[in-house]
């Protein structure tokens, strides 16, 4: 693995190093709701991906299937296609940085850890493949456990909760158990609160603002809100100008607990979490 040791492992210490980590967003996709089409290339999601590693970003994330609300499935021939040559690139310039694979099938999954990736992050939580944990725990790499309420065809038609932090919380100590017990390494699940998958913003606020109960089950937790329509409907902003609300969720993300942030412009947000730093 190219994972350092002391970056793996227990729930986040809020803005000491080397917490939080981040992750810079690779959309090898036509259609991703913020940037798709933009890196829908083999050449051009490298690139992408050199940008946000000289911008800052601690982990590269790649991903080819866009997991959008409303989002079509894509087999696994055409996402192999999209993510597995950016990830060889990467390892054969010599990127050394981490590497994680945005999938929830056993197969794309293989072939991107057979090219070089380190980390699996499902935002199925290992429910929609039940290979993958198993690939996971055989190969011991990295693994990103998300909830989400739903699949992204249906999560935004009427998600609903009797108390979404209870019901998370609950449901990622449910995956992490069943990830350990197939023989992950417990310092080697991250688990995801699922930040727009198949919530309203009433439910991201609040899973955000008591992120600490998630982060007591002694995981490292993984936020993602850049540029996530929750955001706008506080500012009214659309997708392509929310980098200021993404910042600003993100530091409260790690003020929480978070130990890795999910970014589409890690640039700014590790500058903020610079000046966070120095003042806390």
């Amino acid at each position: 693995m190219h994972i350092p040791a002391h970056w793996l492992g227990g729930p986040g210490v809020p803005l000491a190093p080397p917490w939080p980590l981040v992750m810079g967003i690779v959309n090898v996709t036509p259609d991703s709701f913020s940037d798709g089409g933009r890196h829908d290339t083999a050449e051009a999601g490298l690139n992408h991906a050199l940008r946000l590693l000289d911008d800052g970003a601690d982990i590269l994330d790649i991903g080819g299937e866009s997991t959008r609300p409303g989002a079509a499935a894509v087999d696994a021939k055409a996402e192999l296609a999209r993510v597995v040559p950016v990830i060889g690139a990467l390892r054969r310039r010599g990127i050394e940085a981490p590497v994680s694979v945005d999938t929830s099938k056993s197969e794309v999954a293989r072939a991107a850890l057979d090219a070089g990736a380190d980390i699996v992050n499902d935002v199925s939580a290992g429910t929609v493949d039940p290979a993958l944990i198993p690939l996971c725990a055989a190969r011991q790499c990295g693994l990103v456990l998300m909830h989400m309420q739903g699949d992204p065809r249906t999560m935004q038609q009427a998600p609903a909760y009797q108390d979404v932090v209870a019901e998370v919380r609950d449901y990622l100590a449910q995956r992490a158990k069943a990830a350990v017990a197939a023989g992950v390494k417990r310092e080697h699940v991250w688990i995801d609160p699922g930040f727009g998958f198949g919530k309203l913003p009433a439910h991201n606020f609040a899973l955000v603002r008591h992120l600490n109960v998630i982060a007591s089950l002694g995981f490292a937790v993984l936020v993602g809100v850049s540029r996530k329509s929750s955001l706008g409907h506080v500012t009214g902003r659309p997708v392509e100008d929310r980098e200021p609300e993404s910042l600003a969720a993100a530091l409260v993300a790690a003020c929480k607990g978070a130990a890795v942030l999910r970014a589409h412009e890690p640039g700014p947000l590790k500058r903020a979490i610079a000046v966070a730093r120095a003042m806390v």
